[in-house]
């Protein structure tokens, strides 16, 4: 050793010591520019005992993965760094040896400040060699990226990284206590799972899926060394650019050289690394719902997207909800059902692709969890590219004279869920169920029987002009679909053949604002503020006819659910897009919980989904069904089934709702662009909303048992039933008083039946024998002279075949379709 080299290093040696026994480190003359002057100036205001002994470490933004409900099948990835943390057992040896022969051959025998380091770096500093050299020891490095990711200030994370003497005597202070509370490995493992790599890449996870597409734990080592040698300078040694590869493979070339130097691998196994021809995936991470792993999971993980924003579980404000979804490292366990989704998504764009105007929206709810199992629509999750648009203009003339464009094939509004511009639709009949359910709670029996004409003139009052007036009147004067449902019916026939003349009446008898309770507390919301406005008693709930034909606007998502209440014996649970959310310590959060809670009693729910099998070609022991608008439905899905369909004016919108007890799938068919289309949505086997509702049912309840729904029992089928008084042979006017003092409302049949009475008397009632007490016993008339022939009465007690072609058609006073 020259005198010279000798004399620099014992006198870098020897103020080094003097410094230390001071209180004061004088080590900043290791670092590359900083001057001799400028260190002694700091280092005689700021001791180093009076240096921060502890260091404070938050845990770095970690990513959030969404799993379907199997706990394995990915649906997406969401965070503001692309970082998982991962066990030092579960990183490749090659990986942890690599950055300790890239950063700090010593690691394993300092204290956290390698002194030798230190004299090297300043006897290379000041003899003005072309490369500068550093002390920073990995430990440092790990202190410096701790402070950075905790402070919770930009000017913090600056003074965290600015080139001054006083943070590296901080580094070096904090350097030594951290190596005293944690082991060599727990600070190695700590100091991987934080580093940047590049390409949007931090810590070793990300590193190897981005770079190799493979976990940590597979890296082998080339490709150890060239993730090692990225730490120094990510963004000038990046792999995946043309200028970057081969500074990248020098990078990796001197970190095998450095391993073979340790110890860490043979030389023979460096040449071979050398030797190999490293394949860069550039595999980025994809990152929120527009990047899902099936393009049509995107509305599911939106939905989910924006539950999780309004849980004050996760924050005070949407900001901080955000940013723990985007920083927590979370294993959210969604209630995605791959195998309903699948169907659904396969249902709805089955003769109606993505280009359609017309929206085919199917949802499915689990009953009894609320767990929301499938969001399907026609439609591609995606932003539109405003410079090379794919959607076309608007559906609705007013928009499309300004071209502006719809949201077809590409949106990312939330269609089947509701929020923003998006209030919902009309679902026609399937409010039905809402009426049946007062009636219920009203004690009124699913036996009680109503004359329903050709044409009801309500007591709800409407305006004059309005077509659903009677003419001259400001009555509300609703129809049916068709004149052949005219007749006396109880609930069951009523709702399988969708009734109107039935409904509206039953509907007035129980009170309309009763009806819309129900259907709140089923689970319906008001989103758009004239519906909500007109739900309260000072809107005129009492007064709101037509809401029993289901000209209020609601959700796919909301339906499924109103009707999931029900297949769940009365207990409503709120819809939930999760079932397990793990934070990154293995605890689960009570959060994805089911939240339920019995709605409607038991009987009720039980009553009105006995009524509900009627439409879908179903019954049980107990029903009377002689009709159903979607009967097919039974026969296509093979398990026991309940529903209703509805169709508003002019068909601009169509549903259907088809459950079991496992599974409530609820369609609607509609334009979300222009909901005053001119286009008919129908239910029709080809285009329209029935196929895609129970096909998807169909296909989810695949390998499923079929579960029977238990039938009611007791007064709320038949309620009081009451002897009918024996009128037979009695003049009309006098039959009818005589009914009437039973307490029955008595209707006379326009057709005569042949008995042995005189012509124009009595000839008997229909039904004879009992019936429910205030319900409809009609008068047969006889034609005189000859024996009485029974034909079959459509009264509700018989069971005439279902015809099927009802579409519960039901229209809005005074707002079209």
């Amino acid at each position: 050793m020259r005198k010279r080299d000798h004399n620099v290093l014992t006198n870098a040696a020897s103020l080094l010591v003097c410094g230390l026994l001071a209180g004061v480190v004088v080590a900043a003359a290791a670092f590359p520019a900083v001057a001799m002057s400028g260190l002694a100036a700091k280092a005689g205001a700021e001791t180093f005992g009076a240096l921060p002994k502890e260091l404070m470490v938050a845990r770095a933004p970690q990513i959030s993965y969404l799993v379907a409900s199997d706990g394995k099948t990915t649906l997406a990835a969401m965070y503001d760094e692309n970082r998982r943390d991962v066990k030092l057992s579960d990183i490749s040896p090659y990986m942890q040896k690599a950055i300790i022969a890239a950063e700090d051959h010593d690691f394993y025998k300092h204290n956290g400040v390698d002194l030798n380091g230190v004299a090297r770096a300043f006897v290379n500093n000041q003899s003005g060699a072309s490369s500068q050299q550093g002390a920073s020891t990995l430990t440092m490095q790990y202190v410096r990226l701790a402070i950075a990711y905790s402070a919770t200030h930009p000017a913090d994370v600056v003074a965290a990284t600015e080139d001054t003497s006083a943070r590296k005597l901080r580094e070096m202070r904090l350097a030594l206590q951290v190596d005293k509370e944690f082991s060599k490995d727990e600070i190695l493992n700590r100091y991987l799972n934080l580093a940047s790599f590049g390409n949007g890449a931090y810590g070793i996870y990300a590193a190897s899926q981005v770079y190799f597409g493979k976990p940590p734990s597979k890296l082998n080592i080339s490709e150890a060394a060239l993730l090692a040698g990225m730490v120094k300078a990510p963004s000038t040694n990046d792999p995946t650019t043309k200028t970057g590869y081969p500074l990248a493979l020098d990078r990796r070339n001197y970190v095998i050289e450095n391993m073979v130097k340790t110890g860490a691998i043979t030389k023979e196994e460096g040449e071979a690394a050398k030797a190999t021809t490293l394949v860069v995936k550039d595999k980025t991470t994809p990152n929120g719902c527009v990047a899902t792993n099936k393009k049509e999971w995107g509305f599911f993980c939106d939905y989910f997207y924006r539950w999780w924003l309004q849980q004050e579980t996760f924050g005070s404000t949407t900001y901080d909800r955000e940013r723990r979804l985007k920083s927590g490292g979370y294993t959210i366990t969604t209630t995605l059902d791959p195998q309903a989704q699948n169907a659904g998504d396969k249902a709805v764009r089955k003769n109606l692709g993505v280009n359609s105007k017309a929206a085919r929206m199917v949802a499915v709810v689990e009953p009894g969890t609320g767990r929301v199992r499938a969001l399907s629509v026609n439609r591609n999750f995606k932003i539109d590219d405003p410079k090379h648009p794919q959607n076309k203009v608007s559906t609705d003339p007013k928009k499309a004279k300004r071209g502006i464009r719809g949201n077809v094939p590409n949106t990312v509004i939330p269609l089947l869920t509701g929020g923003g511009d998006i209030k919902g639709y009309q679902a026609g009949s399937t409010f039905k169920i809402f009426t049946i359910v007062a009636a219920l709670e009203k004690g009124i029996p699913l036996s009680y029987t109503i004359n329903s004409p050709k044409q009801f003139k309500s007591e709800y009052i409407i305006d004059s002009g309005n077509p659903a007036a009677c003419q001259g009147t400001h009555f509300y004067c609703p129809t049916n679909s068709n004149e052949s449902m005219a007749g006396v019916h109880n609930m069951w026939s009523a709702f399988g053949r969708s009734v109107n003349t039935y409904f509206v009446p039953l509907q007035q008898q129980v009170g309309a604002e009763n009806v819309i309770k129900a259907a709140q507390k089923l689970g319906i919301q008001f989103r758009d503020s004239d519906d909500a406005k007109r739900a309260t008693k000072d809107g005129g709930a009492n007064q709101w006819g037509a809401f029993t034909l289901g000209v209020s606007l609601t959700t796919p998502l909301d339906l499924a659910n109103a009707y999931a209440t029900l297949a769940a014996d009365g207990k409503y649970c709120e819809p939930i897009p999760v079932q397990k959310i793990v934070g990154p310590d293995g605890k689960s959060l009570d959060v994805a919980n089911p939240r339920c809670e019995q709605r409607i009693s038991t009987q009720v729910a039980r009553a009105a989904v006995d009524a509900a099998r009627c439409p879908v070609g179903d019954r049980s022991s107990t029903s009377k069904c002689t009709g159903a608008t979607a009967g097919q439905a039974r026969g296509i899905v093979g398990k026991p089934v309940a529903g209703k369909s509805g169709t508003t004016d002019s068909e601009k919108t169509s549903s259907l709702v088809v459950m079991t007890k496992q599974y409530s799938v609820a369609g609607i068919q509609a334009d979300p662009d222009w909901p005053q289309t001119n286009q008919k949505m129908g239910h029709n086997e080809a285009t329209g909303i029935n196929p895609p509702v129970w096909e998807t049912l169909r296909d989810a309840m695949k390998g499923k048992p079929g579960i029977q729904f238990t039938p009611p029992s007791g007064k709320i089928m038949e309620g009081d039933q009451r002897p009918i008084p024996d009128v037979k042979c009695v003049d009309i006017e006098a039959a009818k008083s005589r009914l009437k003092g039973a307490g029955f409302e008595p209707v006379v049949s326009s057709n005569r039946v042949p008995s042995s009475c005189a012509a124009g008397k009595a000839a008997g009632t229909s039904p004879s024998g009992r019936t429910i007490k205030g319900g409809v016993v009609t008068i047969e008339v006889s034609s005189g002279g000859s024996k009485p022939v029974n034909p079959p009465t459509n009264d509700g007690t018989g069971d005439l075949p279902g015809t099927g072609n009802g579409n519960g058609n039901g229209g809005r006073p005074g707002r079209p379709g």
